[in-house]
């Protein structure tokens, strides 16, 4: 798609309802679907953090900034995810966590860009951490700087890519609370996006195409 004509929708974007658990569902085995529909975190208390779903020109067609984080003795080493990470003291607000995050791991100064909207929170159990994604956009094509320490590549994925239903497939692993379970994921080249990661971008999908269908 066009970056000028993606901007068209955005004022359409911001006013659509969102899915959530069943655009969620969609990314998250039978096994958890349950779990989806009861989550309490009275006896939890999650820890807060929040990421951004970064939308912008490359050579005029839209892109969708993913990072490959690094590998280190972890629960999310290795994996793909949306810049973000957890709340600060001095945070004013989430979308100010994400937009912080977004500079610190990409070096993308947040007056270059625009939030859109805030999307439903998805809870992480292994790592008890309650994530706000936060949709944003840049006018301008985008020079990032991974932080070496955190982000060891970035992945700048086609809007008309994310939005085809081919890439979205099925592989058997192990997670933290099963061994050897079929779990929906994205394949991005040879990279495979599941988990929270997943279900935030089952979300924007679905507003995404709902929009461009109205």
């Amino acid at each position: 798609m066009q970056f000028s004509d993606f901007l068209k929708y955005v004022p359409k974007i911001a006013k659509e309802s969102l899915p959530a658990t069943i655009a969620h569902a969609k990314m998250v085995p039978p096994e958890r679907i349950e779990s989806l529909n009861n989550q309490d975190f009275s006896k939890r208390t999650p820890r807060k953090a929040a990421v951004l779903m970064l939308l912008y020109p490359k050579n005029k067609i839209t892109h969708l900034a993913l990072i490959v984080r690094n590998s280190y003795p972890g629960i999310h080493s290795s994996q793909i995810a949306f810049p973000g990470g957890k709340v600060e003291d001095f945070d004013e607000s989430l979308s100010e966590t994400a937009l912080r995050e977004t500079h610190e791991e990409i070096g993308i100064d947040s007056d270059k860009i625009n939030v859109i909207k805030a999307f439903s929170e998805v809870y992480i159990p292994p790592s008890n951490f309650l994530v706000s994604p936060f949709l944003g956009f840049s006018n301008e094509e985008l020079s990032f700087t991974p932080c070496p320490d955190e982000v060891s590549g970035i992945i700048e994925l086609p809007l008309f890519k994310f939005l085809d239903d081919e890439i979205v497939v099925e592989v058997n692993m192990s997670t933290s609370y099963a061994t050897n379970i079929s779990v929906p994921a994205f394949q991005i080249n040879d990279h495979l996006v599941w988990g929270a990661t997943a279900m935030m971008m089952s979300e924007l999908k679905e507003i995404i195409k709902k929009v461009l269908i109205i």
